[in-house]
């Protein structure tokens, strides 16, 4: 039964811990929710901002804790990150192999040539930091493979600051060799390419290490004048770029004390001891703190040490090799642990102990004996036979490049050969038959030039004919506005004596007939001379046109108990215009508003100036214009014709007047439909019309 039991429980305790498990799993797959790309360049900054700051091994922490939980991060993002773990590797904790992932990383983010004309900076600097580890290797036939690969990508895309970190390495690898002149020559165009990157504190920081290498090496040929001035030039940018760069201060004072221990080197030269051991002791007070470069701290301390031994202070010797003994246990440096043992030796000799002094002696043999062997084969590389070698094998596969493109050129040029002698054949057929066309072409030609002198003939007749039709039509109607004008005055005479309601109602309805008559005529006398009057034209306040045309039909609105409302200019506005006419246009508009606006309606005549020109606008609440009639209105003699509201008689002849009489005067009119109802007739004429 035990067993029984002991059976029968299991499964319930695997059952509880597998949904355990699966809730556990579930909020931990709700907390790694990804985030978008662009929420990781701001986190990108912030490590690059602690790692310039010192503190480098928070921010590869910092950046590695996040980077797997971003999505569809872009190539150029992905290279900071690997760059970043990259430094931190070679630099910080001097772990090669793992710099090395890194640096294969950066490569492998260029697998198209698309990629590498893009990022073309990324891609050359890849390069760079693949040839650095293999060159910290001893492997510099490989090592110069990829930094002439990066200096081929910079030519090939104009990136001078790329370039600059080809000349960079090139000047480091001089003054390994100990090729001091032309490591100095390097770093100075170096600085020189520099300058066309963008400011950065990572820029800016390689500018300063330029302009200290180039010091150093001018120091190490005697030409002290020289490297002095390239010193204080390091000195200088760095004083100059302290507030830009204020959140870097350590980083600043690191780098001012790696100078002043190397200016320290030139006073030691000229014998100014003292001004050597103020400039020492500035250099590593600064670079023994913690996160510092404690190295270049070791090196200042033994220049003082030795310093101490040619000033015969061996107290002071003996305490410092003391210090830099005690410090070497945690500061790694084999040049600093053999010149240590060459002044130990030297020490216990002054102090007759040659005994203790030799064994110091022979540690000092072995190491310079292995610095020098790690050293032998690179001295003796010949670099620029090496770079030559490189530059002739590029050049190689260049010319046979471009051999198998002229290849291509030459077989697409045999191709349009070819294309080009059947293009001259079909030319040539085609110029045969053009010639049998352009005969027939001339004679057509000949009849089209005939067809031409008649149809010109024809149309100075016609305008003969329209000339004699305008006499003829005023001559009629001047004839006939005389005898019709006296049947108006005799209708009205007669209309006053009239007895009885039917007799009025008769003649008043020849005194409307005559009155019609009348301005039909008048209309066409004006329609038939208004494009053949010379316009005399004078300064005319415009406000004075629209009041004086408003007033004189305010008792003709009256009649149909209409309101006409005015909204002038603010100030009097003269324009170059013939009064009689444009006074005729506002007034003919404003009639036709009554006309055919309904009983008890507003109508508005307003004006407005903008810095060229005045607008005259007549707007109505009455019938509108039907779209069918759109285009007709302003026509002479137009079918575009209705009645008024009250049965008005209407002509069809005033708008076509008065577009004639704008445009004669450089203007233009138009009308717009109100949504509301009504139309908006708008005269617009410029202010400097003449």
């Amino acid at each position: 039964m035990k067993y029984d039991n002991r059976c029968t429980y299991k499964p319930h305790l695997q059952m509880l811990l597998f949904w355990c498990f699966l809730m556990l799993l579930n909020s931990c797959v709700k907390r790694q929710v990804p985030f978008d790309a662009a929420q990781f360049q701001p986190v990108i900054d912030s490590a690059q901002a602690e790692y310039d700051n010192g503190s480098a091994a928070k921010a590869i922490a910092h950046i590695d804790s996040v980077f797997g939980r971003y999505k569809n991060i872009d190539l150029g993002q992905k290279f900071d990150y690997y760059n970043l773990n990259y430094s931190y590797n070679i630099h910080k904790v001097k772990n090669s192999a793992q710099a090395m992932l890194y640096a294969d990383s950066m490569l492998d983010l260029f697998n198209n040539p698309e990629k590498k004309l893009k990022y073309t900076r990324d891609y050359a600097l890849a390069n760079f930091n693949k040839g650095d580890l293999l060159f910290d290797a001893g492997r510099y036939n490989e090592a110069y493979r990829y930094y002439y690969q990066g200096k081929v990508i910079a030519n090939n895309s104009f990136d001078v600051c790329s370039f600059s970190d080809y000349s960079y390495r090139m000047g480091m690898i001089m003054y390994k060799q100990g090729h001091y002149n032309e490591a100095a020559t390097y770093f100075k165009n170096s600085y020189s390419e520099h300058s066309t990157c963008t400011l950065t504190f990572r820029t800016f920081y390689r500018r300063q290490e330029l302009l200290n290498n180039a010091g150093i090496s001018y120091s190490k040929i005697n030409k002290n004048d020289s490297a002095m001035y390239w010193f204080k030039q390091g000195l200088a940018l760095i004083d100059n770029n302290a507030i830009r760069f204020n959140s870097s201060r350590n980083l600043l004072d690191v780098a001012r004390g790696v100078i002043y221990g190397n200016q320290a080197n030139i006073y030691i030269k000229q014998g100014n001891y003292s001004l050597a051991k103020q400039l020492l002791k500035k250099s590593f007070d600064i670079n023994l703190r913690k996160g510092n470069d404690n190295q270049d701290a070791q090196l200042s301390e033994l220049k003082l040490a030795h310093i101490y031994y040619d000033s015969n202070e061996q107290d002071s010797l003996f305490s410092l090799l003391q210090t830099v003994r005690q410090q070497s246990d945690t500061i790694k440096n084999q040049d600093v642990r053999a010149d240590w043992n060459y002044l130990m030796a030297k020490y216990l000799i002054k102090k007759g102990d040659a005994k203790t002094a030799l064994a110091y002696f022979g540690n000092y043999s072995r190491l310079k004996d292995s610095i020098a062997a790690k050293q032998k084969m690179l001295k003796e590389a010949d670099v620029n036979e090496q770079i030559k070698r490189l530059e002739k094998n590029y050049e190689f596969d260049k010319l046979k490049r471009d051999s198998e493109v002229q290849n291509i050129l030459l077989k697409v040029a045999v191709v349009f050969a070819i294309l080009l002698l059947i293009i001259i054949s079909l030319v040539y057929s085609n110029w045969q038959r053009s010639k049998k066309n352009v005969a027939k072409l001339d004679d057509l030609n000949n009849q089209i030039n005939e067809q031409n002198i008649t149809l010109n003939n024809a149309l100075l007749e016609l305008n003969e004919s329209s000339q004699e039709k305008d006499h003829i039509l005023r001559t009629v109607a001047h004839d006939l506005r005389n005898p019709i004008g006296g049947i108006s005055s005799l209708s009205g005479l007669m209309l006053d004596d009239a007895e009885t309601d039917e007799q009025k109602q008769s003649i008043g309805l020849i005194k409307q007939t005559s009155d019609n008559s009348i301005e039909l005529i008048n209309e066409i006398l004006e329609a038939t001379n208004n494009k053949k009057t010379e316009l005399k034209k004078a300064l005319v306040d415009i406000n004075s046109i629209i009041s004086n045309s408003v007033e004189l039909l305010r008792f003709k609105a009256a009649e149909k108990n209409q309101e006409i409302k005015t909204f002038l200019l603010d100030k009097p506005m003269e324009l170059l215009v013939n009064r009689e006419k444009i006074w005729r246009v506002v007034s003919n508009l404003i009639s036709n508003a009554i006309k055919f606006s309904p009983d008890g309606s507003i109508i508005w005549a307003t004006t407005q100036a903008t810095e060229d020109e005045v607008e005259i606008w007549v707007i109505d609440s009455g019938i509108g214009v039907p779209d069918d009639l759109k285009d007709k209105i302003f026509n002479i003699f137009t079918e575009a014709k209705r009645p008024g509201t009250a049965g008005e008689k209407s002509f069809g002849l005033g708008l076509s007047i008065c577009r004639q009489i704008i445009e004669s005067h450089g203007g233009k009119i138009w009308f717009e439909n109100n949504p509301g109802g009504g139309s908006k007739f708008c005269i617009r004429l410029k202010k400097n019309a003449i």
